[in-house]
C-alpha cells in the first residue's frame, strides 16, 4: 500500500508531487490517459508565472514541472480513475485499467473543465466547427471567419491567438463591457481581426454537417438575428471536476470541494483537495501551485501522525508542536 496517491497532473497536482516526493513519501501521480497536463497544455503563452521573465509555453511548463516531481521519486501514471471509496481509513483509487491502488492519503486536485454553453448543435457540431480550445484547433480555421463566445481573460486569450490563422474574428459577449483583465482587453481591442458584438448571446449554432453561422438573441431587447461563420469557439468558462466525489466529500455552493479554512483538508480525514477544483474565483497557475503546496504537506503532517496501526490522526491543530497552515 502506498502513502499518497495525487489524483490531477496540473499545476496544482505536480507541485503537490513535487513537495511530497521530497518529503520522501513516494506519491503516485494519476495524470489521466488524455488530459495530463491540465489546462495549460492547450495554453500557449504564459506571461504571468514567476520565474519566466519572457513568458513560457503552458506544455513546457508542465513537462517541467512533471520532470521535477519525477526527479525526486514521484511515479506517474498515465490513467483516469473510474472510481474512489474514500470512506476507510484506506483510501482506494480504482483505474480505467482495472488496477486498484489503496494509500494512507490522497490529493485530489482534477482541475476544472470546459463549460459549455448548452443550446441545439453544440454537441453535434463539436469537433466539425464547435471548439473549446484555439491552440488545438485554430490552425483548421486559416482564412475563415469565426467567432469566440465570452468576455474573460480566456475568451479574450483565445481571440487573439485565432488572429494568426483566421481572417476574421467575432467576439460575443452578453454584456455592454468585458471581464477581462486590462491588458488583455487592450490587446483584443488593437486587433483589427477582431470585432466585438456586444449585449447578445448565442442561442442557436446553424448548419449540418459543419458551422455556418448562429443566432444572437440580443440581451437587451429580445430580438434575434442570424451570424454566418465557419467557426465557434467556446470561451465562457470552467466548472470543477468534482464528479467522482460528489456522494463523498462536501461541497460549495460553487460547486467546489469545501476545505477547512487555508488550508486543504476536506470533510474526510486523510483527503485533501488543491487548485481549480477547490477555488471558483482565482483560478490562476500560481494559485493552483500555491494550492498544490499546501496539500502536500497538509498530506504530510497527516501521515507523520498516523500511528503504527494505521489509525487516522486527529487534527493538526490538535497536535502538540505540530505547525498549523
Amino acid at each position: 500500500m502506498r502513502q499518497l496517491i495525487i489524483i490531477g497532473s496540473g499545476p496544482a497536482g505536480y507541485t503537490a508531487a513535487i513537495y511530497a516526493a521530497r518529503a520522501n513519501l513516494k506519491p503516485l501521480v494519476v495524470a489521466s490517459s488524455v488530459e495530463a497536463g491540465g489546462e495549460l497544455m492547450n495554453t500557449t503563452e504564459v506571461e504571468n508565472f514567476p520565474g519566466f521573465p519572457e513568458g513560457v509555453q503552458g506544455p513546457d511548463l508542465m513537462t517541467k514541472m512533471q520532470e521535477q516531481a519525477e526527479r525526486f521519486g514521484a511515479e506517474v501514471v498515465y490513467d483516469d480513475v473510474t472510481a474512489l471509496d474514500l470512506a476507510g481509513s484506506v483510501k482506494r483509487v480504482t483505474l480505467g485499467s482495472g488496477r486498484v491502488e489503496e494509500a494512507d492519503a490522497l490529493i485530489f486536485a482534477t482541475g476544472s473543465a470546459y463549460r459549455k454553453i448548452g443550446i441545439a448543435g453544440e454537441e453535434r457540431l463539436s469537433g466539425r466547427g464547435v471548439s473549446w480550445c484555439a491552440t488545438c484547433d485554430g490552425f483548421f480555421f486559416r482564412e475563415r471567419t469565426i467567432a469566440v463566445v465570452g468576455g474573460g481573460d480566456s475568451a479574450m486569450e483565445e481571440a487573439t491567438f485565432l488572429t494568426r490563422f483566421a481572417s476574421k474574428i467575432y467576439v460575443i459577449h452578453r454584456r455592454d463591457e468585458l471581464r477581462a483583465s486590462k491588458i488583455m482587453q487592450e490587446r483584443a481591442f488593437a486587433n483589427d481581426k477582431i470585432e466585438f458584438v456586444w449585449n447578445s448571446a448565442v442561442t442557436d449554432i446553424l448548419g449540418e454537417d459543419a458551422v455556418t453561422g448562429v443566432q444572437l438573441t440580443s440581451t437587451v431587447d429580445g430580438s434575434t438575428r442570424e451570424l454566418e461563420l465557419q467557426g465557434l469557439f467556446v470561451a465562457i468558462g470552467n466548472d470543477p471536476r468534482t464528479h467522482l466525489v460528489h456522494d463523498q466529500l462536501e461541497l460549495t455552493a460553487e460547486g467546489t470541494i469545501w476545505v477547512d479554512g487555508r488550508s486543504s483538508r476536506t470533510s474526510v480525514p486523510g483527503v485533501f483537495a488543491a487548485g481549480d477544483v477547490i477555488d471558483p474565483t482565482y483560478r490562476q497557475a500560481v494559485t493552483a501551485a500555491a494550492s498544490g503546496t499546501v496539500a502536500a504537506l497538509d498530506a504530510e503532517h497527516f501521515l507523520a501522525a498516523l500511528d503504527e496501526a494505521g489509525t487516522p490522526a486527529p487534527d493538526a491543530d490538535q497536535i502538540e508542536g505540530l505547525p498549523v497552515l
